[in-house]
């Protein structure tokens, strides 16, 4: 199966649940869905960093600061957080990343997503799922905000990361 054929639960502004659609589907019509955006840390803390495939169905070959993707239809976000954080990273047994806040994601012009942000500390090594990561390192917090203005970011991630500074209050 595709990653377009995946079905998802459709959402109102609420987060409640209106109705089920393709993923493929959800994109093109603009149909409100839920998301996991979980930021990784290495032992020494450095943030993973990645940039995306040129495949993916939203926001391709563009850099971003989490890892994490759509909640299946009757899936919890704390299970799509912790299934989507193993894919991508390539590991297993990594801990249950910590729900931090949840965000309506809208952009204005059909992307629009709940969009539930969570941290996990991976110890592991990490061997990044090759159909979604083209790149990736772990880099310092002041290496990520220099690179913030050079790189073209998912806008998405970067709503997600501005939220996150600002729960912690930096």
């Amino acid at each position: 199966m595709s990653s377009a054929d995946e079905i998802l639960d459709v959402v109102d502004e609420h987060d409640v649940v209106v109705g089920r659609a393709r993923r493929g589907d959800a994109y093109a019509r603009g149909l409100r869905h839920r998301c996991a955006f979980i930021q990784v840390r290495d032992a020494a803390g450095r943030l993973f960093v990645h940039r995306r495939t040129s495949t993916k169905l939203v926001f391709p070959s563009q850099y971003d600061l989490f890892v994490g993707g759509v909640v299946g239809a009757g899936e919890s976000y704390d299970d799509a957080a912790l299934r989507e954080a193993e894919e991508e990273l390539g590991v297993s047994g990594l801990p249950r990343p910590e729900f931090l806040f949840k965000f309506l994601y809208d952009d204005g012009t059909g992307k629009s997503w709940w969009s539930a942000v969570y941290e996990v500390r991976c110890e592991l090594p990490v061997s990044p799922q090759v159909e979604e990561v083209a790149w990736h390192a772990f880099l310092p917090e002041d290496e990520v905000r220099k690179r913030l203005a050079e790189w073209e970011w998912v806008p998405d991630g970067l709503a997600a990361y501005a939220r996150l500074r600002a729960f912690r209050g930096a």
